[in-house]
């Protein structure tokens, strides 16, 4: 790798283009080039069979870091409601089918909440930043809030319309990017990394020398005549 740490590049391990730009615009300022899996042809999906967020985030990074050969930051995250024991929880994503979309779930989470008036939630985060050797920087984060009965608002994505944030009175959907950053669950863990990404980056710099000495040594053992 080159001295220089504008050379760094950081996958990170998603195609929501979404959820990719709010991590773009917090890591604007550092000198990295930010890509996603957008910018990369098919790759192999990573098997998201872990039981927590920390595990799943875990595994789509260290499965990208390894497939692509770059550093790779993922994101797990999700809803947990209260009434509803923590559900969708992991499932999130995939609330109503593997393949739902951001209206399908919202259907789903509303019928499920037709009957309640306990409507507070959480949105849960954790930023999983790995190497192609395995090893890897773990950030966790919360928001707490409030499910409405109808959507509000038309930006974000997943369940953005229907989280309600009491402090500014408004659903992520109604906040504009920077206003969701500077309070959502993602915002804050983002937040916690950037504010220590300095120190991110040497420890970058660390593991591709360890890895660099790794592969020499291998080659010198491999190479003719050599025991």
């Amino acid at each position: 790798m080159s001295e220089n740490v504008a050379d760094q590049i950081l996958v990170i391990a998603t195609r929501n283009r979404g959820k990719s730009a709010e991590i773009k615009e917090m890591l604007a300022d550092f000198p990295i080039l930010v890509k996603d899996l957008n910018d990369f042809g098919p790759i192999p999906e990573p098997l998201e069979d872990g039981a927590t967020f920390e595990e799943n985030a875990y595994k789509k990074a260290s499965f990208t870091a390894k497939v692509l050969g770059l550093p790779a930051l993922a994101d797990d995250s999700g809803l947990a409601v209260d009434v509803l024991d923590g559900a969708p929880g992991i499932y999130s994503a995939r609330y109503a089918g593997p393949k739902a979309t951001d209206l399908e779930n919202n259907a789903k989470l509303l019928d499920a909440l037709s009957a309640e008036t306990n409507r507070k939630a959480r949105f849960c985060c954790v930023l999983s930043l790995a190497v192609p050797a395995g090893a890897a920087l773990t950030y966790e984060a919360f928001c707490e809030g409030v499910i409405l009965d109808s959507p509000r608002g038309s930006n974000g994505f997943g369940y953005d319309p229907l989280f309600l944030y009491p402090p500014l009175n408004k659903t992520f959907a109604e906040m504009s990017m920077g206003q969701k950053l500077g309070v959502s669950h993602r915002g804050l863990a983002l937040r916690e990394l950037k504010g220590e990404f300095e120190k991110v980056l040497r420890w970058l710099r660390q593991r591709q020398e360890e890895e660099n000495t790794r592969r020499g040594a291998n080659d010198i053992c491999l190479s003719p005549g050599k025991h």
